[in-house]
């Protein structure tokens, strides 16, 4: 599948990779920064933002995505950035081409199975909204009041509604394949390879995402891993604390 890119800066190529219902721009922030030193490549990932819609959707048919986006761009070997869904793609790529990747930087996820269905009110409250008759962005937001209340988290999934060819309102997100494939995109990274690049796995302090005892399954597969604590900060890391972010990165990549 041809992904939608965006790229920016010079130097050793960096990919980063949004978490569920987002894009590139998600990260726009962090990417911007980061371009001061690397050449990064933002990609849409399948069934996100600008990037073709497909029935299948699960970690090794993303990852197989990337390393085409790879070979297409001549890219022997990058530096792998992930948050969230993202980072599982980035750690089944990491895992399924290790000598591609020049190191991972893992955002507020683990290599784990997430049990908790954590999505399921916005999935509903977004997939109830009738399309045909929307004709107001805020009447999507007054109808997600019922299914999210915080009004951040409202507008970043509204994000995803634009205005077609047609004049009418339509989703970048492909909902019926997100719906179909949850359990698929809330898996965990198995894999009798290992990655043994330099690995980071940022957690935002008052995030549940990573938790002591997901140690026993990221080791084994990324034994140079180190973990980093982001204080303050709930799963969306990047966008509460953009700046040590930023920093907590850069420091990694010039080790």
């Amino acid at each position: 599948m041809k992904l939608y890119a965006r790229q920016q800066g010079q130097g050793e190529p960096l990919i980063s990779l949004h978490g569920l219902f987002g894009s590139q721009e998600n990260l726009g922030m962090i990417n911007r920064s980061l371009a001061q030193s690397f050449c990064v490549h933002g990609l849409d990932v399948r069934n996100h933002g600008r990037s073709p819609h497909a029935d299948v959707m699960n970690y090794d048919l993303m990852a197989a995505d990337i390393l085409e986006y790879m070979d297409d761009q001549k890219l022997e070997q990058v530096h792998l950035l992930g948050h969230s869904m993202g980072g599982k793609i980035a750690m089944t790529l990491a895992l399924m081409a290790p000598e591609r990747i020049k190191s991972l930087v893992v955002i507020d996820i683990a290599p784990v199975t997430y049990h908790q269905r954590r999505h399921d009110a916005i999935l509903n409250g977004l997939s109830s909204i009738d399309l045909t008759s929307l004709s107001r962005r805020g009447d999507a937001d007054l109808h997600m009041q019922s299914f999210e209340t915080e009004k951040d988290v409202r507008q970043f999934l509204l994000k995803n509604l634009y205005k077609n060819d047609q004049g009418r309102y339509a989703w970048r997100v492909n909902l019926h394949s997100i719906i179909h494939h949850y359990d698929d995109i809330m898996a965990g990274q198995y894999s009798e390879m290992k990655y043994t690049g330099k690995t980071l796995f940022l957690k935002g302090g008052d995030s549940d995402y990573i938790q002591p005892e997901h140690r026993e399954q990221v080791l084994p597969l990324f034994p140079n891993a180190s973990v980093r604590v982001i204080a303050g900060a709930g799963h969306w890391v990047h966008a509460q604390k953009p700046e040590l972010v930023i920093r907590t990165v850069m420091r990694f990549m010039e080790r």
